[in-house]
This record gives C-alpha cells, sequence and structure tokens, in this order.
C-alpha cells in the first residue's frame, strides 16, 4: 500500500484512512492513535513528538478531531477509535496463527481478564501473555527488563500497550528495537480495561456524536477534569488559529 498524504492537524501528521485500509495494510511498525490529549501534550513536549514522527502509522482516534477535519481542505474520512479497533484486528486475524498478541499494561488481574475473554471469542490462544507493568515502570530500569523479557519469553509478534499517553509511546520507541521478533507495536491506552470489562465504553450514540469523553468524565470525574476541562479545552483555539484563520 501507498500511505496517502497525512493531515496535519496540530503537531500531528495524521494519515486519512479508513479502518478497512489500516485492517489489510497494518503488518509492522508502530500505531499509534491521537486524541484531543495527544495533540496538546505533543504540543508542549519535544521526547512525545519524536515519538509520534518515528510511528509508521498515526490515526485518528478521536471523533472531534474527525469533526473538525471537515472544515480543513483534505478531512478525514473518518475517527478510528483505538479500542473498536483493537477488537477489529484481533477478531480480523482470528486465524492467522503468524499473528500472536501480548498485553503490556492495566492493573495486575485486568490484563489477564483481558487475556481469557479475548481468547474465549477468538477461538484460539491469540494472546499468548500479559504483564502489568508496576506503577512508575518508566523510572525503574529493572522493571522494563521484566516487561521486556516476558514479551521475548511469550513469541509474541504483536504487542498492545495500555500504559497511558505519553509513557505508552516513549516506553515502546525507547525499547522495540530489543524486539526484533515484534513486528507490530499498538499504543491502545484504556483498551485492555475495555477489554476485560473492568472499564465500560460509552453507548454507541455518544461514540458517534463524539461524547465518549463525557462518558468517561462521569465515571471518573476527579481524574478527568483536568484533562478535559483545562488542558483539552486548548485545542479549539488553536484549531481554529491555526488551521481556519492563519491559513488564510
Amino acid at each position: 500500500m501507498n500511505k496517502p498524504a497525512p493531515v496535519r492537524i496540530l503537531n500531528a501528521q495524521i494519515l486519512p484512512l479508513t479502518s478497512k485500509q489500516l485492517l489489510e495494510n497494518l503488518h509492522d511498525g508502530l500505531l499509534v492513535t491521537p486524541n484531543i490529549d495527544h495533540l496538546m501534550i505533543l504540543e508542549h513536549d519535544d521526547e512525545f513528538r519524536r515519538c509520534y514522527s518515528e510511528a509508521e502509522w498515526v490515526v485518528c482516534d478521536s471523533r472531534i478531531i474527525y469533526f473538525c477535519s471537515q472544515l480543513l481542505s483534505k478531512p478525514l474520512p473518518e475517527a478510528i477509535p483505538g479500542s473498536s479497533f483493537f477488537t477489529a484486528y484481533y477478531t480480523y486475524h482470528r486465524n492467522d496463527p503468524g499473528c500472536r498478541i501480548f498485553l503490556l499494561g492495566a492493573a495486575p488481574g485486568i490484563a489477564a481478564e483481558a487475556r481469557r475473554r479475548i481468547n474465549l471469542s477468538v477461538g484460539r490462544e491469540i494472546i499468548v501473555g500479559e504483564y502489568s507493568p508496576v506503577k512508575g515502570f518508566e523510572h525503574d530500569p529493572e522493571e522494563s527488563e521484566r516487561m521486556i523479557r516476558a514479551i521475548a519469553v511469550s513469541e509474541a509478534t504483536v504487542v498492545a500497550v495500555g500504559l497511558g499517553a505519553p509513557k505508552q509511546e516513549k516506553w515502546i520507541v525507547a525499547h522495540r528495537h530489543r524486539l526484533p521478533d515484534v513486528h507490530l507495536w499498538m499504543a491502545i491506552g484504556a483498551t485492555i480495561d475495555f477489554e476485560a470489562g473492568n472499564v465500560r465504553r460509552a453507548p454507541l450514540i455518544m461514540q458517534r456524536l463524539g461524547l465518549e469523553w463525557l462518558y468517561r468524565f462521569t465515571q471518573e470525574p476527579r481524574r478527568l477534569f483536568r484533562r478535559y476541562f483545562i488542558n483539552d479545552i486548548r485545542f479549539f483555539p488553536l484549531f481554529i488559529w491555526r488551521h481556519l484563520i492563519r491559513r488564510r
């Protein structure tokens, strides 16, 4: 596949792909799925920007970003939420013995439950291992070594990393060269919790209207208030200024 020219939104170069195109062509590299929170972190985090520049696949996770892109001369064709895409991915590869997935992230026991549920739904051991890093893993070289060993022993060819942005992307970029048998890395945020049934996703109508963030806020208001109502709200004036006013 010849990748189409990316659509720039703030500091992210997003590939204008459909989920079908991504499923059919995602064989190797690093997949990141920017949402508004990612875009705001990219405004000030140089290392995170470097991770994004090294990612082979950057696709739109957010319906809000998708809606905003419709105001551009080259809009995105659709949003591809990482949580929905991961389910589609392992379902698509259910009969592919070369696809062996490792789950890295979530609290102890959660990834194991996600593994059990996914393997049951697929009908084979497509999830071959899981590991829940300790808090502060990003500052603990010994824990990183344990993470790497667990992945290597599993003989996984795909690693789905749910450690939260920007930690998950930074860890992948720093360590993926150590695991050459892993062909594909997917930075998937809270997806492992969703797959385990530990956290419920928003109703489908809220997802389609771009209101999944509001549903998540009602579940964890204290943790998410600053993210949504202080940090992420800045996206809208930045988008208007850079893409709708200054371009003229």
